[in-house]
């Protein structure tokens, strides 16, 4: 069987070069005679694996020497609870709520603090990102929180708040390593992988070092500590060694491509190409507000839940796989990730133009 084109939202695609370059190296890597799946996370050549996907990660984005990069387990999800638990010194942070994924953050957060939410595009379904000006920061808030990209909803945060010095903490798992980003803007940075990545089972974070401290709140488990982590080179205890193999490969990848600027003008294009078709169809149409769309993720709909089932159906059995919309929202979504060719993305829309001419 021949490769889908496969929209998920996660866990998602993967570049077939890495793929294919893993599948050599699965019985043996490198002469060790061994899978990196059954390698000592101790051994030298898995030390060396980790220390050049690190490496690799900062080339990309350009990570000062001041942020500590750490491979972590428990997903993005975990990291809602960890950010306050390390960070929240007075018990208090602010929240943009614009989806599913930072409401979940401010759930969390308000297990070990108070969280104001100082602002909200739950009023229109979260189709918008709101306002960004005259925010009323809270005075002893201990750092701002945003979710950068929305994946469900396919917004994004096209600018950033002014935190007037509070440390920003942003959830990137949908759109990290899409275009470049000034690492300098924010405190903590995190990412679960199986977006633009890698496989699940990682998330990454970067965090400035004058936030990785031992005033952590009071029973925080061990394995909840960023400084921890940091002291341990993210070698604490197991960590999901493949899935940091795998993240290595994509960020030689996207090197070998030029980087994130150059990753950044295809995922222009790749967006521009479905975007263009959605404002000019008579039958599908996008749900986001034009400012605030995602690169990565891509709603649209056809106004009748029938027609949609009839259309994600259609759409399957010629090769285009999960275009179904998030539960919660319904409607289609099709996520355009850093490994969805352009190919992938034309050849969608050809067919959904010849779907709509059958069926308008």
């Amino acid at each position: 069987m021949s490769r889908v084109f496969n929209f998920s939202a996660g866990p998602a695609v993967l570049p077939e070069d890495v793929l294919k370059e893993a599948a050599g190296e699965m019985l043996d890597y490198d002469g060790t005679g061994m899978s990196v799946m059954e390698m000592s996370h101790r051994s030298k050549a898995f030390e060396t694996i980790i220390g050049e996907a690190e490496q690799d990660l900062r080339d990309l984005v350009n990570i000062p020497d001041n942020y500590k990069v750490l491979f972590l387990q428990g997903g993005a999800s975990q990291q809602f609870a960890m950010i306050p638990m390390n960070l929240m010194k007075n018990r208090v942070a602010d929240h943009l709520k614009t989806g599913q994924w930072a409401s979940k953050a401010i759930s969390e957060g308000k297990i070990c603090g108070k969280i104001n939410v100082i602002a909200s595009s739950e009023d229109k379904t979260y189709t918008y990102i709101p306002d960004l000006k005259d925010l009323k920061m809270s005075d002893d808030a201990d750092y701002v929180y945003i979710c950068h990209n929305n994946t469900i909803y396919g917004t994004k945060f096209n600018e950033l708040p002014n935190t007037f010095g509070k440390p920003l903490v942003a959830d990137m798992s949908s759109d990290f390593l899409s275009e470049p980003i000034d690492v300098t803007q924010y405190g903590l940075i995190f990412a679960g992988a199986q977006k633009n990545i890698g496989p699940a089972g990682v998330v990454v974070v970067i965090i400035r070092e004058d936030l990785i401290t031992d005033d952590v709140l009071p029973g925080t488990p061990t394995m909840l500590q960023y400084k921890i982590h940091a002291d341990n080179k993210s070698l604490y205890n197991t960590p999901p060694a493949y899935g940091i193999y795998i993240c290595g490969k994509v960020f030689k990848w996207l090197k070998k491509l030029g980087g994130l600027e150059a990753m950044k003008r295809i995922n222009e294009e790749k967006a521009a190409i479905l975007y263009d078709y959605l404002d000019s169809s008579k039958m599908f149409k996008g749900t986001v507000v034009k400012k605030d769309r995602s690169l990565m993720n891509v709603p649209f709909v056809t106004g009748s839940e029938e027609l949609d089932k009839k259309f994600t159906k259609a759409a399957k059995e010629a090769g285009f796989i999960n275009l179904e919309g998030h539960r919660s929202v319904g409607g289609m979504r099709a996520s355009i990730y850093n490994a969805m060719p352009i190919d992938g993305v034309k050849k969608l829309v050809a067919f959904m133009q010849k779907f709509e001419a059958e069926n308008i």
